[in-house]
């Protein structure tokens, strides 16, 4: 295991929550980062379709990245890994199965964590390298598809439900076999005050651990 896999095994095993901050800009980022790792977030991502989402990213890199894994979410080329990369960032988030941008991202030495929403999709992400397996959109789907893909996937596995999750439904979706979870909207969503984050952080990171 590679140094940096092994901080993101222990920043999962510290906090399974991955902050999903679309729309974020970079004056934002480190009052919405200080919120977020204050209330115990170990990995956050800021999705490319953003503004000027890598200075968004090397802020964060700057001001939090030794307490937490900071990345991009939305890497749809592979070509985006390495301006991740130059940006500090070492979580290479994905909505989709591209195995070329898993592959970029482990050549890198970063983190893949790849949205699959099928068991074919989740072993080829797997067979190219993924950390971590990203169900998206979970929302679109049940927990009862989770439970049954559950029982095929390698037991080691990461996986996270994306999509629609509120602390509320976090308990459900862990009985069925999610081991963290991605929180987009319902966590930060543009001009929303870093003090509503950090309630929100709170309330998210309290499910989680109950």
């Amino acid at each position: 295991m590679t140094d940096l896999a092994a901080r993101f095994a222990a920043a999962f095993q510290a906090c399974p929550l991955v902050a999903i901050l679309r729309g974020l800009t970079p004056p934002e980022a480190e009052p919405v980062g200080d919120a977020l790792v204050e209330a115990g977030f170990t990995l956050i991502e800021v999705p490319l379709n953003s503004p000027d989402p890598y200075d968004s990213i090397a802020r964060l890199v700057r001001r939090h990245g030794d307490r937490a894994l900071i990345g991009a979410g939305t890497v749809l080329r592979p070509e985006q890994v390495a301006e991740v990369q130059a940006a500090g960032g070492t979580l290479v988030v994905s909505p989709n199965t591209d195995t070329r941008v898993i592959a970029a991202a482990v050549a890198a030495g970063l983190i893949a964590m790849p949205g699959y929403f099928t068991p074919s999709e989740g072993f080829a992400a797997l067979a190219a390298g993924a950390h971590a397996l990203k169900l998206f959109p979970a929302d679109g789907t049940t927990t009862a598809m989770l439970k049954a893909q559950r029982a095929v996937l390698p037991r080691e596995t990461k996986v996270l439900a994306v999509g629609g999750v509120a602390p509320d439904t976090i308990a459900t979706w862990r009985q069925a076999g999610a081991d963290g979870f991605g929180l987009g909207s319902n966590l930060y969503k543009p001009g929303k005050s870093a003090a509503d984050v950090a309630r929100d952080a709170a309330a998210f990171v309290a499910a989680v651990r109950a």
